[in-house]
Order: C-alpha cells, then structure tokens, then sequence
C-alpha cells in the first residue's frame, strides 16, 4: 500500500509507518500527478488541489484532508472517478475558539472594547461557529447567530448583524453556488450597511471577505479595527492591509496541537475503516516545555500578537510561518509538572 502526505501534517508519521513502510511525504503545494499515478491514498491539506488534473488515470481510492474546509476537493470529479474522500469536521473548532478568545481579549485590552455586554455576530454557526458562540457567551457577549442555510429559530439575517454587531466574526465556508454563496460575503456593499463601527474577524476562507474593500474600510473607519487570519491570493497577501490590520496572522486560527492531532485522528481512522486496516492507536500531542509557568491567563497559553509580528516582520515567508508553526496547546499540559 503507498500513500503520499503533505510534508507539513504533524504528528502523524508514526502512525503512518505503522500503516505501511510506503509514505511518501511532499510539500503540498508540489504534489503532482506523477508523485501519485501509483498510489492507494493521498492525505493534503489545503494547498493541494485534488481534482482531475492531479488524480485522473491514478490508482488512488482514498483522499484525506486534514482539514474542515475541502473547498480544495473537486467533489463532482471524485464523484465521477469513485474516490472516496473526507474532511476532517469540527477537528480544530476549539482551536480557533481559542483564537478568536484571545483576540477578542487583546480588544478588550489594546483597543477599547468592552467585552460585557458588546454584541458578537457569528456568521455561520457550524462546528467553529457554535465554539466562537460559547467564547463570547463566556466573557460576558450577547451573541448574534446568522446562518441562511441553517435557518434556525432565533437566528438573525445580516441586517441585523450589519446593524447591532461590536464584533462580527466570520466563519462559513467559500462557496459561489447555491442560494447563500458566501465568496465576498463582506463586501462594499456589506461595509457600507455598518451603523456601530464594529471590529471584524475572519479566520474562514480570505475571499469571504473582500480584501480591498475591508483596506477601504478601515480607512474610512467603517471597520474600527481588523483581526485577519485568511487572506485573499495566500500566500501572496496584501501587504498594505496586513499592516494595517491590528493582528494579522498565517491562516493558522486552526493550528494548535491539539487541533492539529484531532484532525490527525480523524484522518487515520477514516483511512483504516476504507482499507480494512487496524488502527495503530490514537495519536496525541506533545506537551508544554518543562517549566512553563501558567497563572491561568488565556494570553498565556497563546497571544496571536506573537504570530501577527511574525508575520508583519516577514509577509513573504506566509508559507514558512505557516508550514513551521510553534507548539501552541489550548490546555496547560507541561513536562514534567
């Protein structure tokens, strides 16, 4: 049996090699037809298009993305060729809960938002959305829902989001088709409809919200201030409206180790269940440094200030900050403590 891996999936070569001794590990971005013509499974994340282009003519049955959004998935082509696939659903929710806590934290802190009793409106209430809900329930927010295709009793239309929100936060999927396409959800348009001046954070898909537009309203003070994790064009971003975001980070909302060895997980037994295989056994992730200190402060655990200066020091290596991300937990688990 042959697999190929992105290069960048953590902790889950282990596991694989327990699998079978034929893992072939490339950059995500670099996997090509020829790398995978004889394969049986493929596992990426999101910089790999898998579509007829890299998998017509191969022998691979099985794709796996380490990832919630497949929007990378040509899921009519996989329909057609009969391969199966799978996402990896609510793998990293509580990591980008956690980033959207410590982000509306360092508001609170740095920027003059007064988190009890400001509005939050989540846009889209999947997995994620229903992590941020419980987030800004938790400090004290009274928290707006508006998701159309969902269109549960006491949720709201983006009017309403539009018109009460301190704090709008996306979290949908890119989609262009369908009667609620969410490409340039927050548009001109949508920023012009703003009445409070609120902040706006995406760690979604970039293109949901218009880049251009969101650099005209910030100068305008439509927007008072922007937390951006997912841009237009990654890794070429817009360097001008990465500096004048207040955090501006590498797509990695998602990326805590925790996230990261759920998403592992969740891919493994999905690949043992399609093969017929035994699974080799849960995998889970590293802990703290010995001797870190932990006092109870969320900013403790993570501050995504420290991934914003990365990245504000060095837009160009997007790829690299990305692909090399530090060990970030969401729970205090040390060494040796």
């Amino acid at each position: 049996m042959k697999i190929v891996a992105d290069d960048k999936i953590p902790y889950i070569r282990e596991a694989l090699a327990r699998i079978t001794p034929d893992v072939v590990y490339k950059r995500g971005s670099a996997i090509a037809a020829a790398d995978v013509r004889d394969a049986d499974a493929l596992i990426v994340r999101t910089r790999t298009r898998c579509d007829e282009r890299l998998l017509g003519g191969s022998s691979v049955r099985f794709v796996a993305t380490a990832t919630i959004g497949f929007d990378h998935i040509d899921t009519g082509f996989m329909a057609r060729a009969g391969i199966e696939w799978t996402n990896c659903p609510g793998c990293n929710a509580s990591s980008v809960g956690q980033y959207v806590r410590s982000a509306l934290l360092l508001l609170a802190r740095d920027c003059g938002l007064r988190l009890p009793g400001a509005t939050l409106g989540v846009v889209g209430c999947g997995h994620v959305g229903r992590e941020v809900c419980a987030v800004g329930r938790g400090l004290g927010m009274s928290v707006l829902v508006c998701d159309p295709p969902l269109g549960l009793p006491g949720f709201v239309g983006m009017d309403e989001i539009e018109r009460r929100a301190d704090v709008i936060t996306f979290h949908v999927p890119l989609t262009d088709g369908g009667g609620c396409p969410t490409r340039h959800l927050a548009d001109a348009a949508f920023f012009g409809r703003l009445t409070r001046r609120p902040f706006v954070i995406n760690t979604s898909r970039g293109p949901v919200v218009d880049n251009r537009a969101l650099k005209e309203a910030l100068a305008t003070g439509r927007v008072r201030q922007a937390v951006i994790d997912t841009w237009e064009n990654e890794p070429l971003i817009d360097t001008s409206l990465l500096r004048m975001v207040y955090i501006g980070t590498p797509h990695i909302a998602g990326y805590s180790a925790d996230g990261k060895a759920n998403a592992d997980n969740m891919v493994i037994e999905a690949l043992c269940r399609f093969f017929g295989l035994e699974n080799p056994g849960r995998i889970v992730p590293p802990p703290l440094p010995a001797g870190f200190r932990y006092d109870g402060d969320p900013l403790q655990l993570y501050n995504p200030l420290d991934d914003s200066a990365r990245l504000k020091a060095r837009p160009a290596d997007f790829e690299e900050l990305r692909g090399n991300y530090p060990l970030r937990r969401e729970v205090f688990d040390c060494a040796g403590s």
